[in-house]
């Protein structure tokens, strides 16, 4: 089946979000007593908390409720229209360092239709480049939890911004933006508590020319000023967190494409929590702590078809990277992963990263599945996690969020809006 009638296909079904029962039955209770009836419907990260061999793990009374399997949009209208327009002309181009490359990229999603020997590795271009709408925030409600090893709490409060700047699929969009000549995508992010790293910011932006290192900004209150860090510190944490650089954004990858490969490892029936209520979310009685994992009073979980991806550095760009491979549950609806196990330099199981996504209120458009709501990665070597709230606005709707006008790509977007931050 070519791609286009691929996408013809699986569009039109997809805005009447039927539901339909998956293998597991919709009210089923999965709790420490019968786990291991329906492992098999994990990743390994969940195999992991259930089983306990961690001090992060599970508690005794720990349950969750399989709710129906539903079908979502793969993105907006004008995400999907870009799609059947676009996506037969990307091709990939072969690096000579052993990574690849894309062309004739415009917008929508890549690769509807992943197949052939770099399936694995279309699949992760589709990851990156699912659909979100052109801009999401995060008012001074973000925040992040850190739990020690001896289960000491501190928090961290924060506001954040990404925008898609090139290959917009927005309606009453460009589909590139005149004030970002050359960039793809640009994230920020600035902390508001506590008092000592106030005003601490980080910009990264992202070029058209995927070749091309992200560039990343860091403003230092101290000296009033920004510097740029190297493109090789991408294992660096984000605001002292256990997040990287490469872990922070939907899809729980954030890698340059072109110094990553993936290996497609198959198909699998995954058990995530793709709706859940948002509100509920901002508040921590409704996590079991100190594991700060969402209650079932938060939302049921679904059983969502998803191709399995093996992804790791390119041999020739692999040396002192913090990951030996980051194994994805990309789902097949909205290309997207909420879950990724993360293995060290040698290949020892490091970390859990469970990146709920959520239906967010796109004005205009409707509501769909993308960067929101919660999320968390626990440190399994070391007993330590962070755990994040993201109550997230989209386009318009950010124009005033907590007093701030996230829609000003100067003040937001650029390293001139970094020297504003203290004035």
């Amino acid at each position: 089946m070519c791609a286009a009638t691929l996408i013809l296909a699986i569009a039109a079904p997809l805005w009447a979000a039927a539901q339909e029962e998956g293998t597991i039955p919709p009210g089923t209770v999965i709790n420490m007593q019968n786990w291991q009836q329906y492992q098999k419907y994990m990743t390994y990260s969940m195999q992991v908390l259930f089983q306990g061999k961690y001090a992060w793990k599970f508690p005794p009374d720990f349950q969750l409720e399989v709710g129906p399997t539903k079908h979502y949009p793969m993105g907006a209208p004008p995400y999907v229209e870009a799609t059947k327009k676009y996506a037969a002309r990307v091709k990939i181009v072969n690096l000579p360092d052993g990574g690849h490359n894309i062309t004739d990229y415009v917008a929508g999603m890549p690769f509807p239709d992943p197949s052939g020997p770099l399936k694995g590795w279309e699949v992760l271009v589709d990851d990156w480049f699912a659909y979100q709408p052109y801009l999401l925030c995060i008012g001074p409600l973000g925040q992040y939890h850190f739990v020690d090893r001896f289960h000491h709490v501190t928090y961290e409060s924060f506001i954040f911004m990404e925008r898609r700047v090139g290959h917009i699929a927005d309606a009453a969009q460009p589909l590139y933006d005149p004030k970002a000549p050359g960039e793809d995508f640009v994230s920020m992010g600035q902390i508001l508590s506590p008092e000592q790293a106030r005003y601490t910011a980080v910009l990264t932006i992202y070029y058209l020319d995927l070749s091309k290192p992200e560039d990343t900004f860091l403003f230092i209150p101290a000296l009033r000023r920004s510097l740029r860090l190297s493109s090789a510190a991408r294992c660096s944490p984000l605001f002292g967190s256990d997040v990287t650089y490469d872990d922070a954004r939907h899809g729980a990858f954030n890698g340059n494409i072109t110094r990553f490969d993936a290996d497609y490892l198959g198909d699998k029936q995954v058990l995530m929590m793709p709706e859940y209520d948002s509100a509920g979310a901002q508040k921590v009685e409704n996590f079991y702590t100190p594991l700060f994992f969402p209650r079932p009073n938060l939302g049921k979980w679904q059983l969502r078809d998803s191709w399995v991806l093996n992804v790791h550095r390119i041999p020739s760009q692999s040396r002192g990277y913090c990951y030996g491979k980051r194994v994805l549950y990309v789902d097949k609806d909205v290309y997207q992963s909420q879950w990724a196990d993360l293995y060290d330099e040698n290949n020892k199981f490091w970390k859990v990263d469970f990146d709920p996504q959520d239906i967010t209120p796109v004005p205009g458009e409707g509501a769909y599945w993308t960067n929101n709501g919660v999320g968390g990665f626990w440190d399994m070597q070391n007993s330590h996690l962070s755990s994040v709230m993201l109550p997230t606005a989209a386009n318009e709707d950010c124009r005033n969020v907590g007093g701030e006008d996230f829609t000003d790509l100067g003040r937001w977007g650029s390293v001139s809006g970094l020297s504003q931050i203290m004035r």
